[in-house]
């Protein structure tokens, strides 16, 4: 096959980093967009407060679930292939997702589009890693990836508020079959083919071992309440997931070529990397759902106030990025992603102590949401770089499908485990403050309309008001301590990691 000129292969690749940034521009929009229209959700469906979470969790246990399979079947079958799919299901579920007229048909549309935006994020490091070869280019083009990206996420708050505010809820999903044409044209004329050729087979038991564990914890945490933790089935769910999980492992260890090969955490960098895909998704991103609730109906902020104070928590993560990538060449990953991470903790930290206090507003909350910021944008592209550049070239895909599963793992798990640090906290100050709420039922089902924002849930005079206000402040401090301690924790495990000598990539 003859080579492509210069100029020729240039102009492919800026139409195909077109097509990548579209679609990351579509996953930021959906991951950000959908919180700001809970409330609406809620009324307008209307769903319940574990309805409110599966529509959010849905799309990320459905996306973490099947990652590494579509990274693999990126691997085989192509990379190009199983994006161009990605995209096109991706639009087709969000036309489902906005002409839903329920809870559980908008849930089912969710999942497929996290089947989707599965496809599509696993293919995107793949097709980058091999469209752009030589190491400043590609360094550019992971930036400009990570700006975009960031902007959707970004943006997400502000869109998803404006046409709640001045259309409805369903053009936050509409608007995607638009964006998906479009890519779909860009796609066609840039992204070349690629594919690992010893990729010989599928993986099919690590792909449904996996996606069983993690679909089952994420369940159980969600709904453990409800089940019971110490009830019967409550136990019968986590023994099922721990069991999925340690089938998965021997798989994995076993099989010629697996989707997920742990020989990979013998290279330090990667694992380091993956420490920060994780820290990441078990402070920052989780809490962009529970900010504008607590935005709403704490601080009294409409749709767009709301939306533009998240967009101050998210608008760092785009600005950022090219000065982290700066730092990374010059300092390494041992000291960008750590720092990263503890610059998060002191976000959430900030963020803690003021909603935990009665001076509360937009200028007190500023400065918690812009170091926290600040920090995702240190850490977000140097560890998918880091990831990347730590295996060989032709597991691109699999690098690629492990790093976004660490994220997609995490945030699904920590979606489920903040909402539950919510609705635990805020339960236990009801039961103080209203005793008279003695009931079980009662009072689960007041903490959960409350952590949905409803605080006029327990009535509307002024006392109980201020008492169901008092809750949610109570249980929003809660997530915000978690989210501290945990991005610290996750950013001196980094650098442990990253301080000692990285060992040879353990081929399979």
């Amino acid at each position: 096959m003859k080579p492509l000129s210069p100029l020729r292969s240039s102009r492919k690749n800026a139409l195909a980093l077109t097509a990548i940034c579209l679609s990351a521009m579509m996953l930021g929009l959906e991951i950000t967009s959908v919180p700001s229209i809970l409330p609406t959700l809620e009324r307008l469906l209307p769903a319940s407060f574990q309805e409110l979470q599966w529509i959010m969790n849905a799309y990320t246990i459905a996306m973490c679930a099947t990652l590494m399979a579509m990274g693999a079947l990126g691997d085989r079958c192509g990379r190009k292939r199983v994006f161009g799919l990605g995209i096109v299901f991706f639009g087709l579920s969000s036309l489902v997702c906005g002409l839903a007229d329920n809870a559980s048909l908008l849930i089912g549309g969710r999942i497929i589009q996290g089947i989707s935006a599965a496809a599509m994020l696993a293919s995107q490091v793949a097709v980058l890693s091999h469209q752009f070869r030589d190491s400043a280019d590609r360094g550019r083009a992971f930036g400009v990836w990570g700006i975009v990206f960031g902007l959707g996420l970004g943006l997400g708050p502000i869109i998803g508020g404006a046409i709640v505010t001045f259309a409805s809820w369903e053009w936050v999903f509409l608007f995607h079959v638009g964006v998906a044409l479009i890519t779909m044209t860009f796609l066609s004329a840039g992204v070349e083919e690629s594919s690992d050729p010893d990729a010989t087979r599928m993986d099919i038991a690590g792909m449904v071992t996996l996606t069983l564990a993690v679909f089952s914890l994420v369940y159980l945490i969600t709904q453990g309440q409800e089940l019971g933790w110490t009830s019967a089935t409550g136990l019968s769910v986590l023994a099922f997931s721990a069991f999925c999980f340690a089938v998965f492992t021997i798989v994995e260890h076993t099989v010629s070529r697996p989707m997920f090969d742990f020989g990979a955490f013998l290279v330090r960098p990667f694992s380091g990397a993956l420490l920060g895909s994780s820290g990441m998704n078990f402070s920052y991103w989780p809490f962009i759902i529970y900010l504008p609730i607590y935005l709403h109906a704490v601080l009294g902020y409409d749709a767009v106030n709301a939306g533009l104070m998240v967009l101050a928590y998210t608008l760092p993560t785009f600005i950022v990025p090219p000065q982290a990538e700066k730092l990374l060449l010059r300092t390494g990953p041992d000291f960008v992603i750590p720092l990263g991470l503890f610059t998060i903790g002191l976000g959430f930290f900030s963020l803690h102590l003021v909603v935990t206090s009665e001076s509360a507003n937009w200028m007190t909350l500023l400065p918690g949401c812009v170091l926290a910021g600040i920090g995702l944008g240190l850490t977000n592209t140097p560890v998918t770089n880091t990831a990347t550049a730590a295996l060989p070239p032709a597991r691109a895909g699999m690098a690629s499908g492990m790093d976004m599963s660490a994220r997609m793992i995490s945030l699904s798990v920590n979606i489920a485990l903040m909402g539950f640090i919510l609705l635990t906290a805020v339960s236990g100050y009801l039961a103080h403050a209203l005793p008279e709420f003695s009931s079980a039922l009662s009072l689960d089902d007041l903490a959960a309309a409350i952590s949905a924002g409803n605080t006029e849930a327990a009535g509307t005079s002024e006392q109980t008001v201020a008492i169901t206000h008092e809750a949610l402040k109570h249980g929003i401090g809660a997530v915000t301590l978690y989210g501290a301690l945990c991005a610290c924790a996750f950013a001196l495990m980094s650098r442990v990691v990253f301080g000692k000598k990285a060992s040879a990539f353990a081929q399979p």
